[in-house]
């Protein structure tokens, strides 16, 4: 019986194996458009004069290279018509901004001029709350094989409020990113979760956390719900095209990709006990 089994497992296998072919996928490429990665990140107790904004437009699917825009103007002027002007880097597609001045409730215009088109956008820059404490517990998850992680903070008081917030540790490839809402929680202490299998002892769990508008918090919901965490983060190439809150003063139908906002930015680094 086992002569019998043997060699037409072996055969269909050696099929199997002969029949590869390339083939070649012909895909529509659509016009390029503009992409604008404006996050001004306020780093709690630091100055925060130091911001940069990343531009770069899609291309084809099987690119290997993204593509940098280098000829663009870039400010952000505030409510006061302090203008802050972004020049581009060495690094292509990098502006960088070394006298931002960030104002916790202050209002801020983003303007982007690109081949003769204008792109704008105005947020609010947000505050965000500390974190109290943190606690670790062994044996946690479904099979009771992950540690938890549990960073606590208070909600801000007498407002509804929404919270991004990203871990990364030596294990993951990219950060974990998760957005909250204090729905239920509204001014009471809230905490941001996160499990692992592989932290250990001396290993370091780095959190960041932000607070965003209500309609930053449905565009990031969209965006990690069609990529998710373990293929790239929410920065990788989504299913359908995520409309962010840049609009094209110029030629609507044109839209740009991306989003403008300003936080801010703690920062928490926890070595796991």
């Amino acid at each position: 019986m086992k002569k019998i089994f043997f060699i037409p497992i072996i055969s269909a296998l050696l099929f199997l194996t002969g029949c590869e072919d390339v083939i070649d996928v012909d895909l529509d490429t659509a016009p390029p458009r503009l992409v604008i990665e404006a996050s001004i990140n306020w780093i709690k107790d630091t100055p925060g004069n130091e911001q940069f904004i990343r531009l770069t437009t899609t291309t084809s699917y099987f690119s290997q290279e993204i593509p940098a825009v280098t000829d663009a103007i870039v400010t952000i002027t505030n409510s006061e018509e302090t203008v802050f002007t972004f020049e581009q880097n060495e690094i292509p597609g990098i502006y960088v901004c070394t006298n931002f001045v960030p104002e916790l409730n202050e209002t801020y215009t983003l303007s982007i001029v690109y081949e003769g088109e204008i792109y704008t956008s105005t947020e609010r820059l947000l505050a965000t709350p500390v974190v109290k404490r943190i606690e670790q517990r062994e044996e946690a998850g479904v099979l009771s094989e992950e540690t938890e992680f549990k960073f606590f903070f208070d909600d801000i008081e007498n407002e509804t409020n929404f919270y991004f917030i990203g871990f990364s540790d030596t294990y993951r490839a990219f950060p974990d990113y998760a957005v909250l809402e204090d729905r239920f929680f509204e001014n009471n202490e809230m905490f941001g979760l996160y499990f692992s299998e592989k932290l250990k002892p001396g290993d370091t769990l780095n959190y960041t956390m932000s607070g965003i508008s209500q309609q930053y918090f449905n565009y990031m919901n969209i965006l990690l719900a069609q990529t998710g965490n373990s293929s790239g983060g929410p920065f990788s190439t989504p299913n359908s095209t995520v409309r962010g809150n840049i609009v094209n003063q110029t030629n609507f139908d044109n839209f740009a990709l991306g989003y403008f906002r300003l936080s801010e930015t703690v920062i928490e680094e926890y070595i796991v006990e």
